[in-house]
């Protein structure tokens, strides 16, 4: 018996429509540009090489899959997968170089096993159920293909805990009031208490055929990196 088939909910794909103008701003302006280190590490630890074939889910704006995309140069090629089209739209504007996909990431219109490299940066978290999200990642890698799943989460103790809290549940809501999206990022928290703590994601990217799972925190301690590859036998 396979994995139960989730679909995402529209109301969260519409919610990115609208917050696509303000959505990389806001990015910066909340994590204070610590952001881009975070890709970084996140494309350092999918170790890309020259032709390799790429998927970005829930790519955004595309700043992760761009990044991909001068890694694995001109024979390799990189997918750019949303499920909103505002959000694509303004990937598209920001440059060439990605193949860009309006879909569902629970449910890949692309066939089985057809890339070296999957990459989810700050997307996890926003799909409805993690542990179906990860088997649909899975299937679309090739045997020995590499996952890297790039993440904020809550840290379980200390001053990083402190600001966390202080930052994510009761600052970030109010700079999206100033913003005019309450809405979406009275979301963000919220979404942010719904996330499985990190060893969980681990244990659930071993259950979903992941071999050789690590992860650990990013810089701040308010991000997490898992990466995983995807079993011979998976």
């Amino acid at each position: 018996m396979g994995p139960k088939v989730v679909r995402s909910d529209p109301a969260v794909r519409a919610m990115f429509d609208r917050i696509a103008p303000v959505y990389d701003g806001m990015n910066t302006l909340m994590t204070a540009g610590i952001d881009r280190r975070w890709r970084r590490a996140a494309l350092a630890a999918a170790a890309l090489r020259p032709g390799e074939r790429v998927l970005d889910v829930a790519t955004g704006t595309g700043k992760l899959a761009r990044g991909a995309a001068a890694l694995v140069g001109s024979t390799g090629e990189v997918v750019g997968l949303d499920a909103s089209a505002r959000m694509l739209a303004r990937a598209r504007r920001a440059g060439a170089g990605v193949r860009w996909l309006q879909a569902d990431a629970m449910a890949m219109p692309l066939d089985d096993r057809s890339f070296d490299v999957v990459t989810i940066g700050f997307g996890l978290r926003n799909l409805p159920d993690t542990e179906a999200a990860l088997h649909e990642l899975a299937r679309m890698l090739r045997p020995g293909g590499r996952l890297v799943v790039l993440e904020i989460a809550e840290p379980p103790h200390g001053v990083a805990r402190v600001l966390f809290t202080t930052w994510f549940r009761r600052v970030v809501p109010l700079l999206g009031r100033l913003a005019g999206q309450r809405g979406a990022y009275a979301y963000l928290p919220e979404s942010l208490r719904r996330y499985p703590p990190p060893d969980v994601v681990a244990a659930q990217m071993a259950d979903a055929g992941f071999e050789a799972v690590t992860w650990r925190w990013l810089p701040t301690r308010l991000a997490t990196l898992h990466v995983g590859r995807r079993g011979a036998s998976s």
